[in-house]
């Protein structure tokens, strides 16, 4: 089943950003453009590439006017302990969510109850609260923040011009397409 247009559930978790505690809440998502990047675990393996890669990018989502949320379903307490540990951890500027009672990881139905942690997925939720795209990867398969971040711009310039879709590698400023009856079997 499908979770495009899905409306992102009720929640309350505590966070950890720009070195204090948070309480972070689906009041805080609506009006806005956000990411949920979900991760297994803090102190692993392919996270912390992760995680870096998309702080280098967080200043051209911010600037796209989107807020990034990392989630794993470790503590708050977690988050600092690994920021402080790790000089790729330190880079992060974007809140670090904890989720140790699921209510994300279960809501974007990303939850490995046999395991206790999330998938690798991330979901891209526009300013109403709708997911408009996610994927999910293997937890062996790290993902790309450049392809994210294109990602979210596509979704971006579909969301005001309702009337234009954006094809394959789409760049902004890119050629978009009108559908119609004229372009059936002309691509």
């Amino acid at each position: 089943m499908s979770l495009i247009n899905k409306e992102i559930g009720e929640f309350s978790v505590q966070a950890y950003h720009e070195g204090s505690f948070k309480l972070v809440s689906k009041e805080n998502v609506l009006g806005k453009w956000a990411v949920f990047f979900f991760y297994p675990a803090d102190f692993t393996f392919v996270c912390p590439t992760e995680l870096e890669d998309l702080a280098n990018k967080y200043s051209d989502f911010q600037a796209a006017g989107c807020e990034v949320y990392s989630v794993s379903c470790d503590t708050h307490f977690v988050h600092k302990a690994w920021h402080d540990a790790s000089d790729r951890i330190k880079k992060i500027g974007y809140p670090m969510l904890a989720d140790p009672t699921h209510i994300l990881s279960k809501d974007f139905e990303v939850y490995i109850e046999a395991d206790g942690v999330a998938e690798r997925g991330t979901f891209i939720v526009n300013p109403e609260g709708k997911i408009v795209a996610y994927e999910v990867n293997a937890g062996n398969v790290g993902r790309n923040a450049d392809e994210l971040l294109r990602k979210l711009q596509a979704c971006q310039f579909v969301y005001e011009h309702g009337d234009e879709v954006c094809p394959a590698k789409w760049q902004p400023g890119a050629e978009t397409l009108k559908p119609s009856l004229d372009l059936v079997g002309q691509l």
